[in-house]
Protein backbone atom coordinates (compact mmCIF):
# COMPACT_ATOMS: atom_id res chain seq x y z
CA UNK A 1 0.00 0.00 0.00
CA UNK A 2 1.21 3.70 -0.93
CA UNK A 3 0.76 6.34 2.04
CA UNK A 4 1.09 9.99 1.76
CA UNK A 5 3.27 11.95 3.61
CA UNK A 6 2.94 14.97 5.42
CA UNK A 7 5.39 16.94 3.75
CA UNK A 8 4.32 16.76 0.52
CA UNK A 9 1.94 14.40 -1.98
CA UNK A 10 4.42 12.27 -3.05
CA UNK A 11 3.63 8.76 -2.63
CA UNK A 12 6.16 6.11 -1.23
CA UNK A 13 6.61 2.52 -0.17
CA UNK A 14 5.50 1.43 3.52
CA UNK A 15 9.27 0.42 5.25
CA UNK A 16 8.90 -3.41 7.12
CA UNK A 17 11.11 -3.10 10.16
CA UNK A 18 12.46 -5.99 11.82
CA UNK A 19 11.63 -5.58 15.46
CA UNK A 20 12.96 -8.65 16.80
CA UNK A 21 15.59 -8.64 19.49
CA UNK A 22 18.91 -8.03 19.30
CA UNK A 23 19.77 -10.67 22.09
CA UNK A 24 17.42 -12.95 20.77
CA UNK A 25 19.42 -13.26 17.04
CA UNK A 26 22.83 -13.66 19.30
CA UNK A 27 21.48 -16.52 20.87
CA UNK A 28 19.59 -17.87 17.86
CA UNK A 29 22.92 -17.65 16.06
CA UNK A 30 25.14 -19.51 19.25
CA UNK A 31 22.64 -22.52 19.25
CA UNK A 32 23.11 -22.96 15.24
CA UNK A 33 26.98 -22.98 15.85
CA UNK A 34 26.63 -25.44 18.45
CA UNK A 35 24.31 -27.86 16.66
CA UNK A 36 27.04 -28.04 13.94
CA UNK A 37 29.62 -28.83 15.86
CA UNK A 38 27.94 -31.60 18.10
CA UNK A 39 27.04 -32.84 14.25
CA UNK A 40 30.45 -32.39 13.35
CA UNK A 41 31.69 -34.86 16.69
CA UNK A 42 28.76 -37.43 15.78
CA UNK A 43 30.14 -37.76 12.38
CA UNK A 44 33.89 -37.97 13.63
CA UNK A 45 33.11 -40.22 15.96
CA UNK A 46 30.90 -42.51 13.30
CA UNK A 47 33.99 -42.30 11.01
CA UNK A 48 36.37 -43.44 13.79
CA UNK A 49 34.26 -46.53 14.74
CA UNK A 50 34.11 -47.42 11.22
CA UNK A 51 37.99 -47.90 10.88
CA UNK A 52 39.94 -51.09 11.68
CA UNK A 53 41.13 -51.61 15.04
CA UNK A 54 44.93 -51.50 15.14
CA UNK A 55 46.26 -54.78 17.06
CA UNK A 56 49.62 -52.55 18.10
CA UNK A 57 47.21 -50.34 19.88
CA UNK A 58 48.07 -50.60 23.92
CA UNK A 59 44.39 -50.69 25.56
CA UNK A 60 43.77 -47.73 27.86
CA UNK A 61 44.84 -48.36 31.49
CA UNK A 62 44.17 -46.83 34.77
CA UNK A 63 47.29 -47.47 36.56
CA UNK A 64 49.71 -44.31 37.61
CA UNK A 65 52.87 -44.18 36.51
CA UNK A 66 56.21 -44.56 38.76
CA UNK A 67 57.51 -41.86 41.02
CA UNK A 68 61.06 -40.61 40.00
CA UNK A 69 62.53 -39.94 43.68
CA UNK A 70 65.98 -39.32 42.34
CA UNK A 71 67.71 -35.74 43.90
CA UNK A 72 64.17 -35.06 45.39
CA UNK A 73 63.95 -33.44 48.23
CA UNK A 74 61.45 -35.25 50.18
CA UNK A 75 59.83 -34.87 53.49
CA UNK A 76 59.04 -37.86 55.79
CA UNK A 77 55.71 -38.62 56.94
CA UNK A 78 55.80 -37.04 60.95
CA UNK A 79 53.29 -38.04 63.38
CA UNK A 80 51.41 -34.98 64.70
CA UNK A 81 53.93 -32.27 63.30
CA UNK A 82 53.31 -33.23 59.82
CA UNK A 83 49.94 -32.21 59.51
CA UNK A 84 48.37 -30.37 56.17
CA UNK A 85 49.64 -26.45 57.28
CA UNK A 86 53.24 -27.91 58.24
CA UNK A 87 53.36 -29.67 54.69
CA UNK A 88 52.69 -26.17 53.29
CA UNK A 89 55.14 -24.95 54.81
CA UNK A 90 57.43 -27.16 53.40
CA UNK A 91 56.23 -26.59 50.19
CA UNK A 92 56.91 -22.91 50.51
CA UNK A 93 60.67 -23.99 51.07
CA UNK A 94 60.56 -26.17 48.19
CA UNK A 95 59.88 -29.23 49.63
CA UNK A 96 59.63 -31.91 46.46
CA UNK A 97 57.68 -34.57 47.84
CA UNK A 98 55.12 -34.62 50.61
CA UNK A 99 53.31 -37.59 53.05
CA UNK A 100 50.72 -37.43 55.04
CA UNK A 101 51.39 -38.65 58.72
CA UNK A 102 50.55 -42.24 59.46
CA UNK A 103 47.30 -43.44 59.28
CA UNK A 104 46.10 -46.72 60.96
CA UNK A 105 44.35 -49.20 58.61
CA UNK A 106 41.83 -50.53 61.20
CA UNK A 107 40.97 -47.06 62.28
CA UNK A 108 39.94 -46.24 58.75
CA UNK A 109 38.16 -48.69 57.90
CA UNK A 110 36.12 -48.07 61.41
CA UNK A 111 35.12 -44.56 59.72
CA UNK A 112 36.86 -42.68 62.17
CA UNK A 113 36.70 -39.09 60.54
CA UNK A 114 39.81 -37.98 62.56
CA UNK A 115 41.71 -40.66 60.74
CA UNK A 116 40.23 -40.11 56.97
CA UNK A 117 41.11 -36.47 57.63
CA UNK A 118 45.13 -37.40 57.86
CA UNK A 119 44.67 -38.27 53.69
CA UNK A 120 43.82 -34.74 52.93
CA UNK A 121 45.63 -32.76 50.23
CA UNK A 122 46.44 -29.09 49.72
CA UNK A 123 46.63 -27.93 45.76
CA UNK A 124 49.91 -26.77 46.36
CA UNK A 125 51.00 -30.63 47.12
CA UNK A 126 52.48 -31.58 43.55
CA UNK A 127 53.91 -34.95 44.84
CA UNK A 128 51.59 -36.18 47.50
CA UNK A 129 51.42 -39.56 49.75
CA UNK A 130 49.90 -41.18 52.48
CA UNK A 131 51.19 -43.53 55.32
CA UNK A 132 49.25 -46.55 55.96
CA UNK A 133 50.23 -48.99 58.69
CA UNK A 134 48.39 -52.23 59.08
CA UNK A 135 48.43 -56.08 60.46
CA UNK A 136 46.67 -57.89 58.01
CA UNK A 137 46.65 -58.20 53.92
CA UNK A 138 42.49 -57.50 53.78
CA UNK A 139 43.26 -54.39 56.21
CA UNK A 140 46.06 -53.03 53.88
CA UNK A 141 43.36 -54.57 50.66
CA UNK A 142 40.75 -52.67 51.79
CA UNK A 143 42.37 -49.02 52.81
CA UNK A 144 44.07 -49.20 49.35
CA UNK A 145 40.72 -49.99 47.76
CA UNK A 146 38.72 -47.01 49.79
CA UNK A 147 41.89 -44.66 49.08
CA UNK A 148 41.59 -45.52 45.11
CA UNK A 149 37.69 -44.42 45.08
CA UNK A 150 37.91 -41.82 47.43
CA UNK A 151 40.53 -40.08 47.39
CA UNK A 152 41.76 -39.86 43.36
CA UNK A 153 44.28 -36.92 44.86
CA UNK A 154 47.03 -39.13 46.31
CA UNK A 155 50.01 -40.09 43.89
CA UNK A 156 50.89 -43.27 45.92
CA UNK A 157 50.54 -45.32 49.26
CA UNK A 158 53.77 -45.53 51.93
CA UNK A 159 53.67 -48.81 53.64
CA UNK A 160 55.01 -48.11 57.57
CA UNK A 161 56.81 -51.34 58.16
CA UNK A 162 58.79 -49.38 60.79
CA UNK A 163 57.07 -48.24 63.15
CA UNK A 164 58.33 -48.72 66.67
CA UNK A 165 55.91 -48.68 69.16
CA UNK A 166 54.61 -51.44 71.47
CA UNK A 167 50.83 -50.26 70.47
CA UNK A 168 51.66 -51.02 66.86
CA UNK A 169 54.07 -53.75 66.60
CA UNK A 170 51.76 -55.84 69.20
CA UNK A 171 48.81 -55.41 66.68
CA UNK A 172 51.29 -56.87 63.77
CA UNK A 173 51.68 -53.65 62.20
CA UNK A 174 54.45 -51.23 62.05
CA UNK A 175 58.15 -53.21 62.53
CA UNK A 176 56.37 -56.33 62.99
CA UNK A 177 55.97 -56.49 59.15
CA UNK A 178 59.34 -56.75 59.14
CA UNK A 179 59.61 -60.15 60.57
CA UNK A 180 57.37 -62.10 58.33
CA UNK A 181 58.06 -61.50 54.70
CA UNK A 182 55.42 -64.00 53.55
CA UNK A 183 52.58 -61.59 55.57
CA UNK A 184 54.52 -58.29 53.85
CA UNK A 185 54.34 -60.15 50.19
CA UNK A 186 50.61 -60.63 50.20
CA UNK A 187 49.97 -57.55 51.69
CA UNK A 188 51.39 -55.82 49.12
CA UNK A 189 50.26 -57.74 46.54
CA UNK A 190 46.96 -57.28 47.96
CA UNK A 191 47.29 -53.45 48.26
CA UNK A 192 48.51 -53.81 44.32
CA UNK A 193 45.35 -55.15 43.32
CA UNK A 194 43.23 -52.32 44.93
CA UNK A 195 45.20 -49.27 44.37
CA UNK A 196 46.14 -47.74 40.35
CA UNK A 197 49.32 -45.68 41.88
CA UNK A 198 52.85 -46.53 42.99
CA UNK A 199 53.30 -48.07 46.32
CA UNK A 200 56.80 -47.89 48.36
CA UNK A 201 57.44 -49.46 51.69
CA UNK A 202 59.34 -47.99 54.55
CA UNK A 203 61.67 -50.35 57.13
CA UNK A 204 64.21 -50.20 59.89
CA UNK A 205 67.35 -51.92 59.36
CA UNK A 206 65.81 -54.40 62.02
CA UNK A 207 64.37 -55.36 65.37
CA UNK A 208 67.62 -55.44 67.02
CA UNK A 209 70.72 -53.67 66.10
CA UNK A 210 72.96 -56.51 66.53
CA UNK A 211 71.00 -58.61 64.11
CA UNK A 212 69.91 -56.11 61.08
CA UNK A 213 68.35 -57.86 58.10
CA UNK A 214 66.67 -54.59 56.18
CA UNK A 215 69.80 -56.41 53.73
CA UNK A 216 68.30 -59.37 53.05
CA UNK A 217 64.83 -58.13 53.02
CA UNK A 218 65.06 -55.65 50.77
CA UNK A 219 66.65 -57.95 48.22
CA UNK A 220 63.36 -60.30 48.59
CA UNK A 221 61.52 -57.38 47.70
CA UNK A 222 62.82 -56.40 44.79
CA UNK A 223 63.17 -60.00 43.80
CA UNK A 224 59.75 -60.42 43.88
CA UNK A 225 59.44 -58.37 40.96
CA UNK A 226 56.28 -56.66 41.71
CA UNK A 227 55.43 -53.92 39.13
CA UNK A 228 53.79 -51.27 41.71
CA UNK A 229 56.97 -50.70 44.30
CA UNK A 230 58.27 -47.95 43.55
CA UNK A 231 60.88 -47.16 45.77
CA UNK A 232 62.05 -48.88 49.39
CA UNK A 233 62.95 -46.52 52.51
CA UNK A 234 65.56 -47.50 55.04
CA UNK A 235 65.79 -45.72 58.30
CA UNK A 236 69.49 -46.39 59.91
CA UNK A 237 68.08 -47.25 63.39
CA UNK A 238 66.43 -50.93 64.80
CA UNK A 239 63.08 -51.07 65.98
CA UNK A 240 64.55 -51.09 69.76
CA UNK A 241 66.72 -48.64 69.20
CA UNK A 242 63.88 -45.94 68.11
CA UNK A 243 65.78 -42.63 67.75
CA UNK A 244 69.11 -43.65 70.37
CA UNK A 245 71.98 -43.38 69.27
CA UNK A 246 73.08 -42.41 65.50
CA UNK A 247 71.81 -43.72 62.24
CA UNK A 248 73.74 -46.46 60.66
CA UNK A 249 74.28 -45.02 57.06
CA UNK A 250 77.21 -47.28 56.65
CA UNK A 251 74.83 -50.27 56.96
CA UNK A 252 72.49 -48.27 54.64
CA UNK A 253 74.91 -47.78 51.78
CA UNK A 254 75.43 -51.80 52.35
CA UNK A 255 72.05 -52.48 51.37
CA UNK A 256 72.04 -50.06 48.37
CA UNK A 257 75.03 -52.01 46.93
CA UNK A 258 73.91 -55.51 47.83
CA UNK A 259 70.58 -54.47 46.09
CA UNK A 260 72.54 -53.48 42.73
CA UNK A 261 74.58 -56.97 43.06
CA UNK A 262 71.06 -58.47 43.21
CA UNK A 263 69.48 -56.93 40.14
CA UNK A 264 72.44 -58.15 38.30
CA UNK A 265 71.97 -61.32 39.75
CA UNK A 266 68.55 -62.00 39.14
CA UNK A 267 67.79 -59.98 36.21
CA UNK A 268 65.36 -57.85 37.94
CA UNK A 269 64.74 -53.98 37.92
CA UNK A 270 66.88 -52.09 40.47
CA UNK A 271 64.54 -50.82 43.15
CA UNK A 272 65.37 -47.37 44.41
CA UNK A 273 66.81 -47.32 47.71
CA UNK A 274 65.95 -43.96 49.57
CA UNK A 275 67.74 -43.25 53.18
CA UNK A 276 66.62 -42.23 56.26
CA UNK A 277 68.22 -40.59 59.40
CA UNK A 278 69.93 -37.66 61.05
CA UNK A 279 69.80 -35.39 58.10
CA UNK A 280 70.30 -32.20 59.30
CA UNK A 281 72.08 -29.76 57.05
CA UNK A 282 72.42 -29.59 53.12
CA UNK A 283 76.21 -31.48 53.68
CA UNK A 284 74.28 -34.35 55.24
CA UNK A 285 72.43 -35.01 52.38
CA UNK A 286 74.91 -34.72 49.56
CA UNK A 287 77.17 -36.93 51.97
CA UNK A 288 74.18 -39.22 52.68
CA UNK A 289 73.47 -39.82 48.78
CA UNK A 290 76.51 -41.51 48.55
CA UNK A 291 77.21 -40.43 44.72
CA UNK A 292 74.44 -41.64 43.49
CA UNK A 293 73.79 -45.29 45.32
CA UNK A 294 70.98 -44.17 47.21
CA UNK A 295 67.99 -42.50 45.12
CA UNK A 296 67.87 -39.75 47.53
CA UNK A 297 67.52 -39.17 51.41
CA UNK A 298 64.43 -38.65 53.01
CA UNK A 299 64.90 -36.09 55.99
CA UNK A 300 62.00 -35.81 58.81
CA UNK A 301 63.07 -33.98 62.07
CA UNK A 302 65.86 -31.60 60.51
CA UNK A 303 63.24 -30.23 58.59
CA UNK A 304 61.15 -29.70 62.30
CA UNK A 305 64.14 -27.91 63.49
CA UNK A 306 64.91 -25.92 60.50
CA UNK A 307 61.88 -25.81 58.15
CA UNK A 308 63.77 -23.97 55.20
CA UNK A 309 65.96 -26.97 55.04
CA UNK A 310 64.69 -27.97 51.24
CA UNK A 311 65.75 -24.54 50.53
CA UNK A 312 69.60 -25.20 51.64
CA UNK A 313 69.81 -28.19 50.31
CA UNK A 314 69.08 -26.54 46.47
CA UNK A 315 70.70 -23.83 47.13
CA UNK A 316 73.92 -25.80 48.99
CA UNK A 317 74.12 -22.97 51.70
CA UNK A 318 73.81 -22.21 55.11
CA UNK A 319 71.17 -19.72 56.20
CA UNK A 320 71.50 -17.66 59.20
CA UNK A 321 67.39 -17.32 59.79
CA UNK A 322 66.53 -14.70 62.45
CA UNK A 323 64.10 -15.13 64.95
CA UNK A 324 62.14 -12.48 63.28
CA UNK A 325 62.44 -14.70 60.01
CA UNK A 326 61.18 -17.62 62.14
CA UNK A 327 58.41 -15.60 64.09
CA UNK A 328 57.12 -14.86 60.13
CA UNK A 329 57.45 -18.65 59.25
CA UNK A 330 54.88 -19.43 62.60
CA UNK A 331 52.57 -16.80 61.17
CA UNK A 332 52.16 -18.62 58.24
CA UNK A 333 51.62 -21.86 59.96
CA UNK A 334 49.08 -20.04 61.97
CA UNK A 335 46.96 -18.74 59.25
CA UNK A 336 47.58 -21.95 57.68
CA UNK A 337 46.48 -23.57 60.84
CA UNK A 338 43.50 -21.37 61.34
CA UNK A 339 42.38 -21.85 57.46
CA UNK A 340 42.55 -25.70 57.99
CA UNK A 341 41.01 -26.06 61.60
CA UNK A 342 38.73 -23.43 61.41
CA UNK A 343 39.05 -19.57 63.13
CA UNK A 344 36.61 -20.09 65.94
CA UNK A 345 37.91 -20.70 69.24
CA UNK A 346 38.38 -24.83 68.83
CA UNK A 347 40.26 -23.99 65.76
CA UNK A 348 42.66 -21.40 67.81
CA UNK A 349 42.65 -24.31 70.07
CA UNK A 350 43.87 -26.25 67.97
CA UNK A 351 46.35 -24.17 65.63
CA UNK A 352 48.08 -23.75 68.96
CA UNK A 353 48.49 -27.12 70.10
CA UNK A 354 49.95 -28.09 67.16
CA UNK A 355 52.48 -25.03 66.83
CA UNK A 356 53.19 -25.97 70.70
CA UNK A 357 54.13 -29.46 69.33
CA UNK A 358 56.55 -28.04 66.41
CA UNK A 359 58.12 -25.79 68.91
CA UNK A 360 59.36 -28.59 70.83
CA UNK A 361 61.30 -29.33 67.86
CA UNK A 362 61.92 -25.30 66.53
CA UNK A 363 63.99 -24.69 69.95
CA UNK A 364 66.57 -26.89 69.23
CA UNK A 365 67.81 -24.76 66.33
CA UNK A 366 71.49 -23.05 66.83
CA UNK A 367 71.53 -19.99 64.27
CA UNK A 368 74.81 -20.39 62.69
CA UNK A 369 76.03 -17.24 63.23
CA UNK A 370 75.94 -18.18 67.51
CA UNK A 371 77.81 -21.25 66.43
CA UNK A 372 80.98 -21.67 67.45
CA UNK A 373 84.24 -21.59 65.31
CA UNK A 374 86.65 -24.44 65.03
CA UNK A 375 90.65 -24.60 65.41
CA UNK A 376 90.25 -23.81 61.31
CA UNK A 377 88.12 -21.23 61.95
CA UNK A 378 85.46 -22.79 60.77
CA UNK A 379 81.77 -22.65 62.24
CA UNK A 380 81.06 -26.33 63.63
CA UNK A 381 78.02 -28.00 62.65
CA UNK A 382 75.11 -28.18 64.53
CA UNK A 383 74.02 -32.37 64.67
CA UNK A 384 70.65 -34.09 65.53
CA UNK A 385 71.86 -36.30 68.44
CA UNK A 386 74.05 -33.15 69.92
CA UNK A 387 72.02 -31.30 72.98
CA UNK A 388 71.78 -27.82 71.44
CA UNK A 389 73.61 -25.16 73.80
CA UNK A 390 72.14 -22.66 76.18
CA UNK A 391 72.52 -19.30 74.16
CA UNK A 392 71.87 -15.83 74.87
CA UNK A 393 70.68 -15.19 71.45
CA UNK A 394 71.38 -11.73 69.61
CA UNK A 395 67.36 -10.08 70.59
CA UNK A 396 65.28 -10.81 73.55
CA UNK A 397 63.06 -12.79 70.62
CA UNK A 398 66.11 -14.82 69.86
CA UNK A 399 66.68 -15.77 73.03
CA UNK A 400 63.63 -16.70 73.91
CA UNK A 401 62.65 -18.99 71.02
CA UNK A 402 65.96 -20.95 72.51
CA UNK A 403 64.03 -21.53 75.39
CA UNK A 404 63.97 -25.50 76.54
CA UNK A 405 61.00 -24.37 78.84
CA UNK A 406 57.57 -25.20 77.44
CA UNK A 407 56.19 -22.00 79.72
CA UNK A 408 58.37 -19.91 76.99
CA UNK A 409 56.57 -22.04 74.07
CA UNK A 410 53.18 -21.11 75.31
CA UNK A 411 54.44 -17.28 75.37
CA UNK A 412 55.64 -17.75 71.57
CA UNK A 413 51.95 -18.61 70.77
CA UNK A 414 50.34 -15.91 72.79
CA UNK A 415 52.50 -13.42 70.13
CA UNK A 416 50.28 -15.30 67.53
CA UNK A 417 47.60 -16.29 68.44
CA UNK A 418 46.67 -14.12 71.78
CA UNK A 419 46.54 -15.05 75.66
CA UNK A 420 45.58 -17.97 76.88
CA UNK A 421 44.02 -18.95 79.93
CA UNK A 422 45.92 -18.77 83.18
CA UNK A 423 45.52 -22.65 84.39
CA UNK A 424 46.68 -23.61 80.47
CA UNK A 425 49.56 -25.82 81.02
CA UNK A 426 51.16 -27.50 77.82
CA UNK A 427 53.53 -30.72 78.02
CA UNK A 428 54.56 -32.42 74.31
CA UNK A 429 53.00 -35.62 74.27
CA UNK A 430 56.29 -37.84 74.07
CA UNK A 431 60.02 -37.98 74.98
CA UNK A 432 62.42 -39.57 73.48
CA UNK A 433 66.03 -40.43 73.81
CA UNK A 434 67.76 -38.94 70.60
CA UNK A 435 71.17 -37.64 72.59
CA UNK A 436 74.29 -39.12 72.13
CA UNK A 437 74.85 -38.70 76.10
CA UNK A 438 71.51 -41.37 76.10
CA UNK A 439 69.68 -38.75 78.59
CA UNK A 440 65.71 -37.52 77.32
CA UNK A 441 64.94 -34.91 76.07
CA UNK A 442 61.59 -33.01 74.72
CA UNK A 443 61.64 -34.11 70.84
CA UNK A 444 58.96 -35.91 69.87
CA UNK A 445 55.35 -36.61 70.36
CA UNK A 446 52.01 -38.29 69.71
CA UNK A 447 49.10 -37.19 67.59
CA UNK A 448 46.13 -35.35 69.05
CA UNK A 449 42.90 -36.62 66.46
CA UNK A 450 39.37 -35.90 67.52
CA UNK A 451 40.70 -34.31 70.73
CA UNK A 452 41.94 -37.83 71.82
CA UNK A 453 45.62 -38.40 71.69
CA UNK A 454 47.44 -41.05 70.53
CA UNK A 455 50.24 -40.23 72.77
CA UNK A 456 52.70 -42.94 72.37
CA UNK A 457 53.50 -42.28 68.35
CA UNK A 458 56.91 -41.50 67.45
CA UNK A 459 57.81 -39.11 64.73
CA UNK A 460 59.05 -40.42 61.87
CA UNK A 461 62.56 -39.54 60.10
Amino acid sequence: DKVPTPENDFLVPELKINKRDPDDVIEEAKRERERLVEEGRRKWEEMEKSKPLNPTTPMPSKTKPLIDFSNKVYIAPLTTVGNLPFRRIMKKFNADITCAEMCMCSNLLQGQVSEAALLKRHWTEDCFGVQLAGGFSDQWARAAELIEKECPHVDFIDMNCGCPLDIVCDKGAGSAMMNKSGKLRNAIIAMANKFSGPITVKMRTGWDEKKPFADTLTAKIQGWELPNVAAMMLHGRSRLQRYSKLANWDFIGAVAQNLDKAAKAQGVRRIPLIGNGDIMSWRDFEERRREGVLATAMIGRGALIKPWLPDEIKCKVDRDISATERLDILKDFVNFGLEHWGSDQQGVNTTRRFMLEWLSFLYRYVPVGLLAEGRDGVKTVQRMNERPPLICGRSDLETLMASDNAADWVKISELLLGKVDSTFKFEPKHKSNSYSNGTSSTTTSGEQRGGEGRGENDTQG
